[in-house]
């Protein structure tokens, strides 16, 4: 299963974007389940509807909930993060911590951040 991040999302339902259809066809080429978490939802959602663009489209998709088990190892992710001085934002920790609980690999354009969660196994979709 592959996780889409709110940034890759949002490059691919931009039509002009070449990146957005660089990312798409990866994406369909993996063969993959693909999924987006409750948090990307919300972080699309309430950049469309602040923007008046349309949301039928992200509505189609399938939403992993955030669970307690979730919430538990976010926690843990944000705090060894801290740790390390590798301050990361809370909802960038909820993601992966899904991802991590569901085994599936995160596709975003934000690695800097996320690549540093590999180390306590999160993995990236290249």
């Amino acid at each position: 299963m592959i996780i889409i991040d709110t940034d890759v999302l949002i490059e691919i339902f931009d039509r002009k974007s070449e990146k957005g259809d660089e990312a798409l066809k990866k994406l369909i080429e993996s063969g993959e389940k693909i999924s987006i978490t409750a948090i990307t939802l919300h972080e699309i959602l309430y950049g469309l509807q602040k923007y008046a663009k349309p949301v039928k489209e992200v509505l189609q998709l399938p939403v992993l909930d955030y669970t307690k088990d979730d919430a538990v190892l976010a926690a843990k992710i944000e705090l060894e993060m801290e740790k390390t001085g590798s301050a990361i934002r809370r909802t960038d920790a909820m993601i992966a911590a899904i991802a991590i609980n569901r085994g599936a690999a995160l596709y975003t354009f934000g690695t800097k951040c996320f690549m540093q969660m590999r180390s306590v196994g999160l993995k990236i979709f290249f």
